[in-house]
């Protein structure tokens, strides 16, 4: 959790309860990221709103809808220049809408396990254009010119778990 308050371009992971969470901390568990305690990741786009997959779609959503759950917001911990938090929250804007799919699932474990199927989900889920929520995250980033991670991975290859483990480290 932060004291600062989140900016715009800031992004976070929280914690989901219900049977969805336990689901995805499964999920993120068999994929090699151990229970993590952060199933969900969403960026702030300002004025009290953030933008984040849903099973329906990518939505623009009040922040209020976290308050109360377990928060670790990126704010202080990923330098970013204005032009950089204005170019993430325009794209995820852009990203309303976007569909949400479990294949983005399929080949994040086949990329894990190195299946040979890894590059041809890869490509259906590029070309569908569908994201999970830490997926619009990255997407978001590199959209605006920064990776997150030092290995350049793909976007569709990232979990909440990837994202709490960065803000962690």
């Amino acid at each position: 959790m932060t004291t600062t308050p989140p900016l715009p371009g800031d992004f976070a992971v929280v914690r989901m309860g219900g049977r969805t969470g336990r689901l995805i901390r499964i999920g993120q568990f068999l994929n090699g990221d151990g229970f993590a305690d952060y199933e969900h990741a969403f960026v702030h786009v300002g004025d009290g709103q953030l933008v984040e997959a849903q099973p329906g779609g990518a939505e623009l959503r009040p922040l209020s809808v976290y308050d109360g759950r377990p928060v670790l917001w990126s704010t202080g911990r990923i330098p970013l220049t204005e032009e950089q938090r204005t170019a993430i929250t325009a794209a995820a804007h852009r990203y309303v809408g976007t569909p949400y799919s479990l294949a983005d699932y399929l080949a994040l474990a086949a990329a894990r396990i190195h299946l040979p199927a890894g590059p041809l989900l890869r490509n259906y889920v590029a070309t569908s254009k569908h994201m999970i929520c830490s997926q619009l995250v990255d997407q978001c980033y590199q959209d605006a010119g920064v990776h997150l991670f030092d290995d350049h991975r793909w976007p569709g290859y990232v979990t909440p778990a990837d994202l709490a483990k960065l803000l962690s480290s």
